[in-house]
């Protein structure tokens, strides 16, 4: 009725009223993906997983030793000391003052006529066996020493005029002087290796490690340098051992005593030569230095290395051929041990030499006595531009003291300098002749570093 009504009134219909059944029906489009957002997203979150782990692996390996060294500390390894060594008496230093034993009863002297004495020595007769014997056992100690012995090798690449690559090496003999729980320490002279790309050592079973130079002292052209332990087969370290320095190179009881020289004495490796030592108090003049020169009547090459050990395997000294006079070119000598001890030590320690920049010499006796000088270092020469120049020291001046310590000798001014560090300011006292008489004066030296 209603539906007529609005007809009659031109009244439209809608869908209300329409009939309950019929629904309004829509479709849902899914949303198109977005590639190039998509792999965007996908690089941004790679990318993002890369930093984090190399932040990751970064922080690790900074953190990693500090904390393993935390939890596990690592012991340092001990001070390397060389025991001083223990002078070999003469007959004459072993006469005891007698002024104050008790007298005892003289026993009856015993008188050997010439005759009897030719005799005895008569009957005492040398054949070749004895000869080979005697040699033998120099070659047995020669033996046992090779222990210390090494070859140290230098490599370095070139490429020569046709720009064909090519490597040239050069060889020394060295010494074992530090058997550490982590690495071996070797001396050696360092022209061979100071430029060297790679340095490989060879020990006396034929083993090589790889080296680095440790430190180093300008003066001898010696250097220290050191194997890792690490990774080297446990019979080469369990069958090397270092080299016994406690002998005394400079006591006047060894000249004239047998030595023999290995390592390379003739020029090659692994060669060994028997003499007699000739003399020991040769002195090399070289900064802030007190070395004595060991010379042999051994035969040798110019360009020779390794070292002369006496008859108890002992070293003697460092071979080195480059101090010898015109006249005696291919004569053995060696740097001797006593005043190398300390140096050897250092460099097996790590420690730089402070510089002072003297030269110098012990005021002997006859200059104190005569000319009134008194004693301590008297310094002979002055190298330019050094701290000591500079300072106000001059030649002529006589060093009795360095910070708290008195000066005697110039060895004592040598090794006062190896317990300060390069870089110190150090209190000098010194003695400087005036018109009259030596006066005494101070200077604050700031110490440099040899190199």
């Amino acid at each position: 009725m209603d539906n007529e009504k609005q007809k009659k009134d031109g009244i439209p219909e809608t869908g209300i009223q329409k009939k309950d059944s019929d629904f309004i029906t829509e479709t849902i489009k899914q949303r198109p993906i977005n590639k190039k957002k998509l792999l965007r997203r996908t690089l941004i979150t790679a990318a993002m997983a890369v930093v984090f782990a190399l932040v990751a692996c970064l922080t690790f390996l900074l953190l990693e030793p500090v904390i393993s060294n935390w939890l596990y500390p690592e012991e340092e390894p001990e001070p390397i000391e060389f025991p001083e060594a223990v002078d070999e008496m003469l007959p004459e230093d072993m006469i005891v003052d007698d002024s104050e034993m008790e007298p005892e009863e003289e026993p009856a002297e015993i008188v050997i006529q010439d005759e009897q004495i030719e005799k005895i020595l008569s009957g005492i007769q040398l054949d070749m066996d004895d000869y080979a014997a005697i040699y033998g056992s120099m070659a047995e100690i020669a033996e046992t020493a090779r222990k210390f012995v090494v070859t140290v090798t230098g490599s370095v690449s070139n490429i020569d005029w046709f720009n064909d690559p090519y490597e040239s090496k050069g060889q020394t003999s060295g010494i074992i002087v530090a058997k550490q729980p982590k690495e071996v320490l070797i001396l050696v002279n360092y022209e061979k290796v100071l430029d060297a790309e790679s340095i490989v050592v060879t020990f006396c079973d034929g083993t090589q490690g790889e080296a680095q130079i440790k430190e180093k002292d300008v003066n001898t052209k010696l250097a220290v340098l050191a194997v890792p332990l690490e990774g080297m087969e446990k019979e080469t370290a369990d069958l090397i051992e270092a080299a016994d320095l406690t002998a005394s190179s400079s006591n006047r009881a060894v000249i004239g005593k047998p030595v023999i020289a290995i390592g390379s004495p003739l020029g090659n490796g692994e060669s060994v030569c028997y003499g007699i030592l000739t003399s020991n108090n040769g002195a090399l003049n070289m900064v802030d230095s007190s070395y004595k020169l060991v010379t042999t009547d051994i035969y040798g090459s110019q360009k020779a290395s390794g070292v002369l050990i006496n008859l108890k395997g002992q070293v003697l000294g460092i071979i080195d051929n480059s101090h010898n006079s015109d006249d005696m070119k291919n004569l053995i000598s060696a740097i001797g041990i006593t005043e190398l001890r300390k140096v050897v030590e250092r460099m097996s320690n790590g420690r730089k030499q402070a510089y002072l920049g003297t030269h110098g010499t012990d005021v002997t006796q006859d200059a104190n006595e005569s000319l009134g000088v008194p004693y301590g270092a008297y310094i002979t020469e002055i190298e330019m531009d050094s701290p000591a120049m500079e300072a106000g020291i001059q030649s002529g001046d006589v060093i009795v003291g360095i910070r708290e310590k008195e000066i005697h000798t110039y060895e004592d001014l040598v090794n006062a300098l190896m317990e300060v560090q390069p870089n110190e300011t150090v209190s000098v006292k010194l003695l400087r002749q005036g018109p009259e008489e030596y006066v005494q004066m101070e200077a604050d030296v700031a110490l440099g570093d040899l190199e």
